[in-house]
Parts: structure tokens; C-alpha cells; sequence
């Protein structure tokens, strides 16, 4: 939280990054809710799991936080606690339909992941489903994509595992006071001074900045002129509006969401990774896209190349866990290469290139300007970059280790993030000794996803058979 002499020390205001989230659900297509999904060796404790959440609230204060709009929306929306904060609006407890079957499970977890959050409140529910097959049970983390992005939301959840079955809190928690009454006078005044502290920020940055490149250009004018040019270029490429996704079968978009899973011993994954001489993240692009490779084939769909959306991550040791702190990188993909190896080598290399465009690193001041349009034209430009992606791949690190929620072993962790405009989102989680992947898709879109699905594993098959 700020407590830099705010009007009001129990709100913040939101980030541009944060806010672009927040404001692109104009369009529903766009809707940015993250779920993770732990199936559990046995049902956790509920007393005990209540307490540790609530603990969770205070040491992580966005937990207990909702999201205002500024009066005459002057200034960024902000973050402020919600006074009739109720935990046990947040917590849920219901029964997966007999049999219990993995299935089941998805299939309960499809409309918690479908709906929208009530925005008069903090931005999160946790869902206990229990009465799975051998007396097991499930946990869902359903978050706002505003509140913090896939790798600060693994932060989030260190709060809420334990490492061992039987481990007991005994720190000292600080207590979570909220005020009273919220001052709108003085809200609209501190915006205005947000609004003001910003604006003079830029403009005592700006003669550095400005001085910095004339010293550059005199000094070699020929590389500030390129330096310039190549990052103009490279800005155009982040913002540039996409018409149409690549491939004739995934063009329709939907509200519609079907929920699915994989999973791949992570050794396994590490082997083919370097059999291709790539990373583990260059062994799962080219899974996904072999498998987007057979299922075109499967539809007589001749395509040389679909457009990808991959989050680069930003965040530092320093970053709080609350927040998002990533770029959306979307760049077209070879899908006809039928070597998995070289596959591999071809989408690592593209990735890489991405990874290193200036424009990533642009990414606050182009939210910002972004977020001073009016809501609805930022919405459009955004869903513009967006809905001409063909699909989405994500990898978030996972716990190295095994973790415990309420005395329950953590067996297996997906995530399941959100299209956004994409025909699908595949999500990889690598959970101690698996890489668990959980696949979202739009289903009007893919209304054949048992096809795509077999597709998909064949791809995972076929990129592990190389090591």
C-alpha cells in the first residue's frame, strides 16, 4: 500500500498495467479471470485452512482491497479495503457429482471459471470441492487478472501452502484495521494530485531523458538514429491491431469456456528439451503447436503460420507479489515444420527475438497511455491486438517441492488463464515432480475440443519421444 502522505492511507491506486486489466472487461470476450485448480490427497481441514486464508488477508492487504472508481473519474481507479469485508463470501465449500471423476471435477470448475466477479468486492474466492474418488478433494483459486498476473499469483499461494502435512502457524500476524468512513472530497483532491504527482514526474524525467539521447546522438548519431528507429518499429509491432487470426477454423469468438488438462513427468519434458538443445518452455511451445499442427491437418486446413500470444514476464525479486508485471508478446509461428526438433529450435529462437524488443520494455508508459483514452476506444484498440490471436501459451514455475493446504497434500496444481481474445489458452505448471497443463477453450471457437484435445496430447507424445 502507498503511505506516502496519501488522503487516505487504506487506499492505492492502481497501476496503469493493473487498470488496462480492469477496464478491458467493457468487452466480456476480454475477461481476464485467473483460476488455479490443486487436486488433494484428502479433503483439508476446513478450521484450519479458514484460519490460514484469513491470515493469507491480512499479510497480503489486496486480499482484503476492492476496487473504486475516482468520483468524476478524475485520476486511475484505486485500490481501497472493503469495511464489510466478509471472508466467508469468499470461501466455499461444495460436492463434486458422484462419480467424483477427474471429469466431474472440471466440469464443476467450468462455470466458477466462466462467471464475473461481484466488483463491489475483494477480487478473489477460494472454493473447497470435495467428494472426489478415493476420499479426495480440490481447491480453486479464482483471482481478477487485475490483481496480479500468473507468477505473483504463485507468490500469493506460498501464503496460503504449508511444507509439511502437519505444520502450525506461530508468527504474529498484524491486524487488519479498516476506516471508517471514506472522504469523497478528499478522494477527488488526492486524485487530482496523484493525477498532478505523475504528470511532473514525467516532466522532471523528460530533460533527462531528452538530454541523455541529444548526448547519445552527438556523440554517434548514426546509432541513436537506429536505436530510435528500431525501437519505433518494435512499438508498432507490440500495438499492431491483428483483423484476423491466421487460421480459417478458430475465426468466431464466444463467451463459452471448456476446461481440460494434461500432464507430463517434468524429467521427461527436461529430456526432450535437451535432446532439442531448447529450454523446457521451448519443448512445450512446440508441443502445443505440433498439436494445433495435427489438429489443422485433421480439418484439411492448409496453414503455414498461426499468430501466438506469449506473456513475457517482467517481475523482479524486488516486485510485489500483488500486481502484473508482464508484457503480451504476439508474433506469427511456423506450424508446418514436422520435425519436432526442429520445431523446437525454430519457435525457441522466435521467442528469444521477442523477449529481447524494446517495446517489452515499454510496457508501463504504453499502458499508460492506453488507460488516458476513453474506456471504450481502449477497449476496442486492446481487443484489436487481441481477438486476431490464434492461441495463447502460458508457463508459470511451480513449487519445486511438495506443499500441504489444511494437512492436504497438493498431488497435482493447473492453471487455467484466460483466453482474452485468443481461441485458446494452454497454461503449463510445473508442480514438483509434473508439468501439469491446463487448457482453456473458447468453444465457439473449437466447438470440437475432444478433437483438439487429442491433437494436443499427440503433440505432448511426440515431443517427448525425442528424449
Amino acid at each position: 500500500m502507498s503511505d506516502t502522505g496519501d488522503t487516505n492511507r487504506f487506499t492505492d491506486h492502481m497501476s496503469d498495467e493493473d487498470a488496462l486489466m480492469w477496464n478491458i472487461e467493457k468487452d466480456p470476450i476480454l475477461r481476464s479471470t485467473i483460476v488455479a485448480v490443486g487436486t488433494l490427497d484428502r479433503a483439508p481441514h476446513w478450521g484450519r485452512l479458514r484460519e490460514t486464508i484469513d491470515r493469507a488477508t491480512i499479510l497480503v492487504p489486496r486480499m482484503r482491497q476492492r476496487v473504486q472508481s475516482p468520483p468524476l473519474r478524475i485520476g486511475p481507479p484505486r485500490w481501497t479495503f472493503d469495511r464489510d469485508f466478509d471472508l466467508d463470501f469468499h470461501l466455499r465449500r461444495l460436492q463434486v457429482p458422484s462419480p467424483g471423476s477427474h471429469c466431474a471435477l472440471l466440469d464443476a470448475v467450468q462455470p466458477i471459471a466462466m462467471s464475473s466477479f461481484d466488483r463491489a468486492r475483494p477480487l478473489w474466492e477460494f472454493t473447497v470441492l470435495e467428494g472426489l474418488e478415493g476420499d479426495r478433494a480440490a481447491v480453486v483459486l479464482k483471482i481478477h487478472h487485475s490483481v496480479t498476473d500468473g507468477v505473483g499469483g504463485m507468490e500469493l499461494l506460498m501464503h496460503i501452502v504449508d511444507v509439511e502435512r502437519d505444520s502450525i502457524w506461530n508468527d504474529d500476524c498484524p491486524a487488519a484495521h479498516a476506516p471508517d468512513v471514506l472522504d469523497p472530497i478528499g478522494l477527488v483532491r488526492d486524485s487530482l494530485a496523484h493525477t498532478t504527482r505523475r504528470l511532473a514526474g514525467v516532466g522532471r524525467r523528460l530533460p533527462g531523458v531528452l538530454g541523455r539521447a541529444a548526448t547519445d546522438a552527438v556523440r554517434d548519431p548514426g546509432r541513436a538514429a537506429t536505436e530510435v528507429a528500431r525501437t519505433a518499429r518494435s512499438v508498432v509491432r507490440l500495438l499492431a491491431p491483428a483483423n484476423h487470426p491466421y487460421s480459417p477454423l478458430v475465426t468466431a469468438r464466444g463467451l463459452g469456456r471448456r476446461l481440460d488438462t494434461l500432464d507430463v513427468p517434468l524429467d521427461d519434458l527436461k529430456r526432450a528439451a535437451k535432446a532439442g538443445e531448447g529450454s523446457l518452455n521451448d519443448a512445450f511451445v512446440a508441443a502445443v503447436v505440433g498439436g494445433l499442427r495435427r489438429y489443422h491437418q485433421h480439418h484439411g486446413a492448409d496453414v503455414e503460420h498461426l499468430r501466438m500470444t506469449i506473456p513475457i514476464n517482467l517481475r523482479t525479486e524486488s516486485d510485489p507479489a500483488a500486481g502484473n508485471r508482464f508484457a503480451p508478446a504476439r508474433f506469427p509461428v511456423p506450424i508446418a515444420i514436422a520435425d519436432p526438433k526442429e520445431r523446437m529450435r525454430a519457435l525457441g529462437s522466435l521467442v528469444r527475438e521477442w523477449r529481447a524488443e524494446p517495446a517489452i520494455r515499454l510496457t508501463h508508459p504504453l499502458a499508460g497511455a492506453l488507460n488516458r483514452l476513453p474506456t471504450t476506444v481502449t477497449t476496442a484498440l486492446f481487443g484489436a491486438m487481441l481477438k486476431g490471436s490464434d492461441f495463447t501459451t502460458t508457463n508459470v514455475p511451480g513449487s519445486p517441492f511438495p506443499v500441504y493446504v489444511g494437512g492436504a497434500l497438493v498431488e497435482r496444481f493447473y492453471a487455467f488463464a484466460p483466453p482474452s481474445g485468443s481461441s485458446m489458452n494452454i497454461a503449463l505448471m510445473s508442480h514438483f515432480d509434473q508439468c501439469c497443463i491446463g487448457i482453456v477453450t473458447d468453444t465457439t471457437a473449437v466447438p470440437d475440443t475432444d478433437t483438439l484435445m487429442g491433437c494436443l496430447r499427440d503433440g505432448v507424445d511426440e515431443l517427448v519421444a525425442i528424449g
